[in-house]
C-alpha cells in the first residue's frame, strides 16, 4: 500500500469571526504529514459552546475549524466583511477520501449503529475501492465509561487509520475527539457527525441546488421537524441576536 504522504501542514489562511479562527482556503491545501483535528463549527453549535465551556474548548482548540453553516458564512460577512465559503462535514468528509483513494491510505469510521456502518462499508467498496476501512459502533449513551473510551481507542490505534472520522453527535463527539487526540494514532482526527448518516444514505442530504441556495437548513427542517425545530427556529434567531450585538459592539467600540 502506498504511503499517505501529506506534505506543507496547515498551508492555509483563515478568517476571525466572533472567538473562532475559521479556514479559509481551498480544501485542496489542507495537505498534512503531522496529527490534526479538523472540526465544523455552525450556528447551532456556536451557541451550544457559548453555554458549554467544554465544547468551546475544542472547537477553539482544533487545528482547523470549517464553516459548516450559512450563519457563520454571514457572521464572517457582516462583522469583518470577510467572504468565505461554507465547507460541510459532507465536503471534507468527500475530500479525504478522494485523496486516500488515490493514495492507496486507510480511515476509520468511529460512532453510529452496526446497521449503519455496514452500509457505509458497502458503498465504499464500490467508490472507493483502493481505501482500507475500519469500522466500530460504540454503545448509544450520553457518557462513555472510562473503560468503554480505552477499548475505542485500542480498536482504533490497532487498526492506525491516516482519518479517523468520528461520528458520536455533537458536541460529545467534538469533546471526545479533542480529549483524546494525542492518544488516537491517526494522522487526520474528524468528527462530523450527520455525514455518517448521510454517506450511508440512511439519511438523505438536501440537495446540491438547496445547498447553493444556503437553504440546506431550510430542507433538513421539513424533513426533521421535530429534531431540528429547536436548532433552527431557536438557535436560529438566537445567534441573529449575537451577531446584532457584536456588529453594535464594533460600531461602538465597546
Amino acid at each position: 500500500m502506498a504511503a499517505f504522504n501529506l506534505k506543507n501542514v496547515f498551508n492555509y489562511s483563515t478568517v476571525d469571526v466572533l472567538d473562532y479562527s475559521i479556514f479559509n482556503s481551498s480544501l485542496s491545501k489542507l495537505s498534512f504529514d503531522t496529527k490534526c483535528l479538523i472540526s465544523t463549527v455552525n450556528q447551532y453549535s456556536y451557541m451550544v459552546a457559548e453555554k458549554d465551556k467544554d465544547f468551546k474548548e475544542a472547537l477553539m482548540g482544533s487545528d482547523i475549524l470549517l464553516a459548516d453553516g450559512v450563519g457563520i458564512v454571514a457572521a464572517a460577512k457582516m462583522l469583518n466583511g470577510d467572504t468565505i465559503k461554507k465547507i460541510a462535514g459532507a465536503d471534507i468528509h468527500k475530500h479525504l477520501l478522494q485523496k486516500l483513494n488515490q493514495e492507496g491510505g486507510s480511515c476509520f469510521y468511529l460512532g453510529a449503529s452496526e446497521t449503519t456502518l455496514a452500509a457505509i462499508r458497502k458503498r465504499m467498496s464500490k467508490e472507493y475501492p483502493k481505501v482500507k476501512v475500519g469500522t466500530f459502533s460504540p454503545p448509544y449513551k450520553a457518557e462513555f465509561t472510562a473503560e468503554e473510551d480505552a477499548e475505542m481507542i485500542a480498536v482504533v490505534n490497532k487498526f492506525k487509520p491516516n482519518v479517523l472520522f468520528v461520528g458520536m453527535t455533537a458536541p460529545k463527539q467534538e469533546k471526545w475527539s479533542f480529549k483524546y487526540k494525542d492518544q488516537l494514532d491517526a494522522t487526520i482526527i474528524c468528527p462530523i457527525g450527520a455525514v455518517f448518516d448521510f454517506y450511508a444514505e440512511t439519511i438523505t442530504r438536501p440537495s446540491e441546488f438547496w445547498i447553493n441556495l444556503g437553504l440546506e437548513w431550510a430542507v433538513r427542517l421539513a424533513k426533521e421537524p421535530k429534531r431540528m425545530s429547536k436548532r433552527y427556529l431557536y438557535y436560529g434567531p438566537a445567534f441573529l441576536y449575537e451577531l446584532f450585538k457584536a456588529k453594535v459592539a464594533n460600531f461602538t467600540g465597546v
